[in-house]
């Protein structure tokens, strides 16, 4: 059966077919939504609590654990990491990848309503909010302003920037970091109290009742009716002051009198600058599946009307734009494609020396791109790096199936034959070879599609889309190029002088190889034990070349943290953090510096905590990359002895819910905390001497100052106090506890309650503090507990409910994390007791679990192409034959890795899957001739292989050096996002340079000797006496 007969004979069917291919592919690319890699979707929510004035313990326990226990209980969770500081928890549930978000949030939702009877009474219920820590913002905006209050400018940020972004088609949430929302603020005088016998409750309770907003109903009378209407609420600062707190001697006692009333911010300890000036940060995120560059034009384009409504002085600047990373990458990548083709349609030019025989090519390399991008728009998949960097790279696949259908006609038509005759005769010769080629090629890709966990996720896209690119592409070889041949080849009688030069030194190299081959099938032995020792070496060099995991891109940004010692004051860290700003604004290679103090990563709020965003200059202007303008920094901030600098350029995704200063955390878990503190500490000094490792830090700060009181509770019962009026009175005085609310137009705003700041500065202040006795008595806290100094920690961090020690850290230049994770396991077994375990979160999890499943993903790959090759010639020997190319493969690939110091990641491992599909094609093309040699013509074994190699030479040639030129620019690596492409294809040319040359001696030899070994057995067989039966 011919199957390429009915397109070669209805070429109008099959150019329509051909255009209309050509057509929908394009409006497919068209149509696809732009983005850096393919939707990756980890599903993490986050709790966060908040009890103001509340101990790091306190939270631990009281809000932390009982939230954790209930949260246990939801199924898929796998991993549960909470962080609990003073005043404030948050818990973060990491969910299996089968877990949909939106029922994952039902069930935690039910879990904190289930948990809120068991927290804390005057508490607001905790919140949670849907995260993919995978997702970054696609754009962050610096609000800045000189002489505009942050309270106004922070409205302005909330109603009209957050608000107009959030109607953005695309748009999944504005976040504002550093937020300086208005709130009034009531400072006190403990003395002024304690002078007229107030109580601090009695002045929270006359507060709350004189700012009211309940409904005052209607009237219905028998001619109309009547709104009651009533200002019982207060709307300013001002507004307090005269308010009547109580009476004495018959006289008002007003607020004014005992305090003051300022216009203030709800949170005064944060503050953001953007290049040394006040400013405050909104990060818009894009929902999943939308389109990134797209999203982030339509929020540019909104700039321009909201910078005309902004107030006088303000400026909106842009800190960060993904959108320019993702377009310089798929430029990059669109260019490598387009140069792939043009070096394949070359590769074609100097073999054939054909120029129509190359057009055909030409006009069928396109077909099966564009019928591919047709076929993502349907499965709903994206234009990406990876996604395009398969369609690069199938072009070296999809030429394959063409120039060998291409070849073969060719060589039919050289031998006089009508073109219409030489395509059908070309095809049906050829037709079997291409279906095997195409369908083990393909099977490659399968089990990358059902892998699970990260990589399956990153990956799947990657390998649909190659896989659809082959199938296509065997599809269009088969169909659109014999037709296209007997309509445009022609018989050459007459050549010109360089066609016939290059005719003979082809033949002349074809004519040594023979003579070689013959040679080397003299030693077949020597060739089969020297491929056994090239796979032993395999494994040597698997165990040699360093390990990573997803490469970084010099995407122009990068993320720092910040951190001071326990119990800086925050003054001090503003002096601190903005003198670690200026040093970075000074580095020749920075653009622009986004600084905050009192908010570190993931939003977390800490006196002695920042972080930093630093935008690079572009590429052209600077001189470093990003990287080592890490380093560059790191030197020149490390006479900063006040403040602890992390920078890092973060990989494309970010794994897990463990919020660090660093890429990587290793966390030690306990039934104790206390126990663990010992261990904890020895582990981090071992960890900052070990070299492949920097900017190692633990949450084990253990020395914040703190005032611990004792409560005396025999004296305070004799005087009518309570342990609960003494705590009410501390959290009243120092816990900024919020009394009330002020119901704006557009907002609701803070009414914030404490003591004056002169009496909150040493443990001096709790001599001021006084506690209204049942009888009216005003009783001083020292009559009823005993007040000390001490330390303790700054916060409390659970790990699956269990106490937990994270310690963070960033690798060294240099150093690969396949290492760092060894040494780290060889340093905790040396270091850690036995009733402590411990285990890496986040990447570095990710990173184990990824290299314990891809070696056995590259098994199973092997196994089916053996069970495919086995079934299609139904034979047990000839695909071992076919597969001999592996061994080679992975050792060029692994060799060549080391050489150019890569490190094997998951995309170089990807690489290394990949060429299991391809070194196998010469050894598909050798033994389909050599058995039809030997069953049309009884050729004896090692005739028919000579023959078959003689014959398919110039395909051979052919489509090896298309598969290396289609991936040789990959494999140079150059522009935006090449950091992540250079590893793939640096394996793939690596193992295709090294395998395909040696498997045209390795392949014949092992077939020979496979088929001398079946003849024995059979002849052995055949000689055994036959006994009679009885």
């Amino acid at each position: 059966m011919n199957i390429s007969r009915v397109f070669i004979e209805r070429p109008v069917a099959s150019s329509v077919l051909f255009v209309s291919i050509l057509f929908f592919g394009w409006l497919g690319f068209r149509t696809l939504p732009v983005n850096d890699l393919p939707n990756v979707d980890f599903p993490t929510i986050t709790v966060t609590g908040t009890l103001p004035g509340a101990s790091p313990e306190v939270m631990a326990n009281t809000v932390a654990l009982p939230l954790e226990r209930e949260f246990s209980r939801i199924s898929g969770v796998d991993e549960m990491v909470s962080s609990s500081s003073t005043g404030n928890t948050r818990i973060t549930l990491t969910f299996s990848l089968k877990r949909d978000i939106d029922s994952a949030a039902q069930d935690v939702q039910t879990a904190i309503s289930q948990a809120i009877r068991r927290l804390p009474s005057d508490m607001d219920p905790p919140t949670l909010r849907k995260l993919n820590p995978a997702d970054a913002p696609v754009l962050i905006l610096a609000l800045a302003a000189k002489n505009v209050p942050m309270a106004e400018l922070d409205k302005f940020a909330d109603s009209h920037i957050s608000q107009r972004f959030s109607t953005v088609n695309g748009v999944a949430q504005v976040q504002v970091f550093g937020s300086q929302k208005y709130a009034v603020r009531l400072f006190v005088d403990p003395n002024a109290l304690a002078k007229r016998g107030l109580g601090l409750d009695k002045v929270v309770s006359a507060i709350q009742n004189a700012n009211s907003n309940l409904p005052s109903g209607a009237l219905q009378g028998t001619a109309r009716s009547y709104t009651v209407r009533s200002d019982g609420g207060l709307d300013r600062a001002a507004a307090f002051n005269p308010l009547i707190i109580a009476y004495k001697d018959g006289n008002p006692i007003r607020f004014s009198d005992i305090g003051r009333a300022v216009d203030g911010v709800e949170n005064e300890k944060v503050r953001s600058w953007y290049n040394g000036d006040r400013a405050l940060i909104l990060a818009a995120y894009r929902q999943p599946g939308s389109n990134t560059v797209e999203v982030v034009q339509q929020l540019r384009d909104l700039l321009p009307e909201i910078e005309r409504e902004m107030p006088a002085g303000a400026t909106l600047n842009v800190v960060v734009d993904r959108s320019e990373f993702i377009r310089d990458s798929i430029h990059e990548v669109n260019f490598t494609l387009l140069l792939s083709i043009a070096l394949v349609v070359g590769v074609i030019l100097v073999f054939l020396r054909n120029i129509r025989a190359t057009l055909v090519t030409a006009l069928v390399l396109p077909a099966s791109i564009l019928g591919t991008f047709a076929v993502m728009y349907l499965l709903g998949f994206s234009l990406n790096n990876l996604s395009l960097m398969a369609i690069t790279l199938a072009v070296g696949f999809v030429v394959d199936d063409a120039i060998v259908v291409l070849e073969n006609i060719t060589r039919h038509v050289e031998m006089g034959k009508e073109r219409m005759a030489a395509a059908l005769e070309g095809a049906r010769e050829i037709s079997t070879t291409v279906i095997t080629m195409t369908t083990a090629l393909t099977i490659v890709f399968v089990p990358i599609m059902f892998m699970e966990g990260m990589v399956g996720r990153l990956f799947r896209e990657f390998a649909v889309t190659v896989g659809v690119a082959v199938l296509i592409s065997g599809a269009v070889s088969l169909s659109i190029t014999p037709m296209l041949c007997s309509r445009l080849l022609q018989p050459s009688h007459e050549h010109g002088w360089l066609f016939n030069w290059s005719e003979r030194a082809f033949d002349a190299a074809r004519n040594d190889y023979v003579a070689s081959l013959r040679w080397v099938l003299g030693f077949r032995g020597t060739v089969l034990v020297g491929s056994v020792i090239v796979l032993l070496a395999m494994g040597l060099l698997y165990e040699a070349v360093s390990k990573g995991f997803i490469p970084r891109q010099d995407t122009g940004v990068i993320f720092g943290n910040t951190r001071a010692r326990e119990g800086t004051p925050f003054a001090t860290m503003i002096r601190n953090q903005q003198a670690i700003a200026e040093i970075v604004q000074k580095n020749a290679n920075v653009e622009a510096v986004m600084s905050t103090a009192g908010q570190g990563v993931g939003g977390i709020f800490g006196d002695n905590i920042g972080r930093l965003i630093v935008r690079l200059k572009p590429r052209e202007e600077r001189t470093a990359g990003a990287d080592e303008v890490i380093q560059q920094i790191r030197r020149e901030a490390a006479g900063n002895q006040a403040l602890r600098l992390f920078l890092s350029n973060p990989p494309a995704i970010r794994i897990g819910g463990t919020l660090s200063t660093s890429d990587y955390v290793f966390t030690v878990t306990g039934t104790d905390l206390k126990q663990l503190y010992g261990p904890g500490q020895a582990l981090e000094a071992r960890l900052r001497a070990l070299p492949l490792l920097q900017d190692v830090s633990t949450n084990l700060e253990l020395r914040n100052p703190e005032i611990q009181l004792n409560i005396l509770r025999d004296r305070a019962s004799a005087l009518g106090i309570s342990s609960q009026q003494i705590e009410l009175a501390l959290f009243n005085a120092f816990g900024g506890r919020r009394v009330s609310t002020l119901f704006g137009e557009s907002d609701q705003y803070q009414v914030m309650f404490e003591v004056d700041r002169r009496y909150q500065t040493d443990i001096n202040a709790m001599e001021s503090i006084f506690i209204q006795s049942p009888g009216g008595a005003m009783v001083p806290l020292s009559a009823v507990a005993e007040v000390k100094s001490g330390v303790g920690p700054i916060s409390v961090a659970h790990y699956g409910q269990l106490p937990a020690v994270m310690l963070s850290f960033n690798l060294a230049p240099g150093a690969s994390v396949g290492d760092a994770v060894t040494a780290i396991q060889d340093i905790a077994r040396e270091v850690l007791p036995d009733n402590v375990s411990s285990s890496f979160t986040g990447s570095a999890k990710a990173f184990q679990e990824a290299f314990r499943s891809l070696p056995i993903l590259l098994m199973i790959t092997v196994i089916l192409i053996y069970i495919i090759l086995a079934i299609l010639y139904e034979h047990y020997g000839y695909p071992l034959t076919i597969l001999t190319a592996l061994p080679f493969a992975g050792f060029g690939a692994l060799l060549t890795l080391l050489a150019f110091h890569e490190e094997l990641n998951i995309f170089s491992f990807v690489g290394i899957i990949l060429l299991i599909g391809l070194v196998k094609k010469n050894g598909i093309m050798m033994v389909d001739f050599a058995l039809q040699m030997q069953r049309d013509r009884g050729m004896a074994p090692s005739d028919a292989i000579v023959e078959a190699c003689k014959v398919r030479f110039r395909p051979i040639m052919m489509t090896t050096m298309a598969a290396i030129f289609a991936t040789l620019p990959i494999a140079l690596g150059y522009g935006a996002g090449a950091e992540t492409r250079r590893p793939l294809g640096i394996a793939v040319v690596g193992g295709l340079v090294f395998s395909q040359f040696l498997t045209l001696f390795v392949t014949p030899a092992f077939y020979v000797s496979m088929e001398r070994a079946a003849r024995f057995f059979s002849e052995r067989k055949s000689k055994k006496p036959v006994t009679a039966a009885g």
